[in-house]
């Protein structure tokens, strides 16, 4: 009995752990995650802790979509003095051997628009993020407090 609830427990373990990174074609995605957002709140930020373009030829993050959310736009965010200024790009390039994060606090995220629930501590965020070369590949968002582990696994696509 204790071997069975012991494979019980490491099975669980490894599907739990393997939704933290995702891989499609030559692009690997490291731990994607949200932040909770406040009741009422229209918007929610994704990100992804780094995205890595190990082909022989760039790729570009073209598009991302969630049942979660009105659309999905692919942001980056500056600061000009005191200000910070969002603005939609409509790609991320990632050249070859690039590795791009996709954190708070500056650069690039995903801005989810128009969401049809809070984001609660816990919560799976689904997203289908679609790349010019590498195509289309799901991954979760992991709803977690800001600066929460994160360490990086992998998901073989």
């Amino acid at each position: 009995m204790q071997r069975l609830l012991l494979a019980l427990a490491l099975t669980v373990l490894t599907t739990i752990a393997s939704a933290h990174g995702y891989t499609i074609g030559s692009i690997e995605i490291a731990h994607p995650y949200a932040t909770p957002t406040p009741p009422g709140a229209r918007t929610g930020a994704g990100y992804l802790k780094e995205i890595v373009n190990k082909g022989n030829t760039a790729d570009r993050l073209v598009a991302a979509t969630s049942p979660a959310a009105d659309h999905v736009e692919i942001h980056t965010m500056t600061m000009e003095g005191d200000v910070m200024r969002m603005r939609a790009v409509p790609a991320l390039d990632l050249p070859v051997g690039a590795r791009v994060a996709m954190a708070p606090g500056g650069g690039y995220h995903l801005m989810l628009v128009g969401v049809k629930a809070p984001f609660k501590l816990g919560d799976k965020i689904p997203v289908t993020l679609t790349f010019e070369h590498a195509g289309r590949v799901d991954v979760e968002l992991n709803v977690q407090e800001r600066g929460a582990s994160d360490a990086m696994h992998e998901h073989k696509m």
